[in-house]
C-alpha cells in the first residue's frame, strides 16, 4: 500500500509513454479498454478511446484516458485482471531496475523452510497477478525466495472473497480443503475460506487493517509465522 500502489499512480503516464509502441503495452491497454466498456454504466467510469493515428496530441489524449482509468480503478480498490496485468508489468520494470523490492518479515523464510522440511507444500494466493507475486518474491529484501513456493494462484482461479475459489485451489493441488491452512489479514477472505472447509488463521501485522472485537474473539490470530505449530505431513 505504501510503496507498490503509489508507484503505479506516480509512474503510469511515464511508463505508458516509454512503452506505448510495445506489443505487451498495447495488449495491456486493449484489456483496460475492454474493461472500461464493461464499466461504462458505473459512476465515474473513464472510457479509453481508440487511436486513429492522427498525431501526438491524440496520443496524449488516449494515454491520459488510460491514466485516468487506472487512477479511477485504483481509487475503488478494484481487482480487475486488466488493472492487475498493467500493474504487474510496471512492477516488473521497477523490480528489475532495483527501484523497488519486496519486503519480507524476518520470521517468514525460516518458518517456510521448516514447513517444507516437514513435507508440507506452500502456495501463494493473491489478488495480485501471478507475475506480480513472482516479482515480489524474486526481488525481495531476502533475495530470490521463489524456490520456497510450490505454486501461485491469482484471481483467475476466482475472487478471494468467494468460497468456490478455495475449492478450485484444493482441486488444482490435489488436496482436500480441510488439509489446507489459509493465512490472511482480511476477514471476508477468511469467511470465504471457512465456508469451503479450509482452516484459517488471521495475521496481525504492522499496517494491516484493524479487526473488530467479534473478529478478534472468533478467529485464530497470529502476529508471526513462528506461532504456527503445524503437524508434520503424513
Amino acid at each position: 500500500q505504501e510503496t507498490l500502489f503509489p508507484y503505479i499512480k506516480n509512474n503510469v503516464k511515464e511508463y505508458l509513454r516509454a512503452h506505448w509502441e510495445e506489443e505487451e503495452c498495447q495488449r495491456d491497454v486493449g484489456l483496460l479498454r475492454k474493461q472500461a466498456q464493461e464499466d461504462s454504466s458505473l459512476d465515474g467510469a473513464v472510457l479509453i478511446p481508440l487511436e486513429s493515428g492522427s498525431g501526438e496530441e491524440e496520443l496524449e489524449r488516449v494515454i491520459q484516458a488510460v491514466v485516468d482509468n487506472v487512477h479511477w480503478q485504483m481509487s475503488l480498490d478494484r481487482k480487475t485482471t486488466a488493472l492487475k496485468q498493467l500493474q504487474g508489468h510496471m512492477w516488473r520494470a521497477a523490480y528489475t531496475t532495483g527501484h523497488i523490492k519486496g519486503e519480507i518479515f524476518e520470521d517468514v523464510v525460516p518458518a517456510i523452510q521448516k514447513w517444507r522440511e516437514a513435507g508440507m507444500k506452500v502456495y501463494i494466493y493473491s489478488s495480485g497477478s501471478i507475475e506480480a507475486q513472482k516479482l515480489l518474491f524474486g526481488y525481495s529484501t531476502e533475495g530470490d525466495i521463489l524456490e520456497l513456493f510450490d505454486g501461485h494462484f491469482d484471481t483467475k482461479i476466482g475472487a478471494k472473497v468467494e468460497s468456490e475459489s478455495y475449492r478450485r485451489i484444493a482441486a488444482s493441488i490435489g488436496c482436500a480443503t480441510n488439509n489446507i491452512l489459509f493465512l490472511t489479514d482480511v476477514p471476508r477472505e477468511a469467511n470465504a475460506a471457512e465456508e469451503a472447509d479450509t482452516h484459517v488463521a488471521v495475521v496481525i501485522r504492522p499496517g494491516n487493517a484493524g479487526l473488530t472485537d467479534d473478529e478478534k474473539s472468533y478467529y485464530s490470530l497470529i502476529s508471526s509465522f513462528t506461532e504456527l505449530l503445524l503437524p508434520s505431513s503424513t
